[in-house]
């Protein structure tokens, strides 16, 4: 489920308590069907968790990204010391190598920056993506209780 059935909810639980009756003589008080209201809130409830487990998930999969990024990193500068010392027998072939040896360390340092940046872009995206979720949430929950505050005041 997403932010708007999460706000549906919301707005289903508060249409729940705007209908529902009046207690005779209490008019801040309200008969509601409870079932209803829990049902509603055990909805609400079973959506954030698997919001929190899917950014995990995501984080998870970048940090796997990141350790292979990582791993291939090693390979080639393994493989680049590899090549310097089978070859190093003549001094140009072995500065040239070195070079080579340079850039890729360079080139593979570079892309390990990139793919970090980029996974740390993404969770953060995802994460305030989830930040504005439960800011909206708080949001409507302060209004609901607004409401009722208001409607509990204006009957005394």
């Amino acid at each position: 489920m997403d932010e708007t059935g999460v706000l549906g909810l919301l707005e289903e639980l508060s249409i729940l308590l705007e209908d529902s009756k009046p207690v005779f003589g209490k008019n801040n008080m309200r008969q509601i069907d409870i079932s209803a209201a829990f049902e509603i809130m055990d909805e609400i409830r079973d959506t954030f968790p698997s919001e929190f487990s899917q950014a995990r998930q995501i984080v998870r999969e970048r940090q796997g990204l990141l350790d292979d990024a990582e791993a291939e990193a090693a390979r080639m500068i393994e493989d680049a010391r590899s090549q310097a010392m089978t070859i190093a027998s003549e001094q140009e072939i072995v500065r040239i190598s070195q070079q080579q040896s340079d850039q890729i360390v360079a080139d593979a340092r570079e892309l390990e920056r990139q793919t970090r940046a980029g996974a740390e872009d993404y969770a953060d995206e995802v994460f305030g993506h989830v930040e504005q979720s439960l800011d909206s949430l708080l949001n409507n929950v302060r209004r609901c209780r607004d409401r009722l505050n208001a409607t509990t005041q204006s009957s005394r």
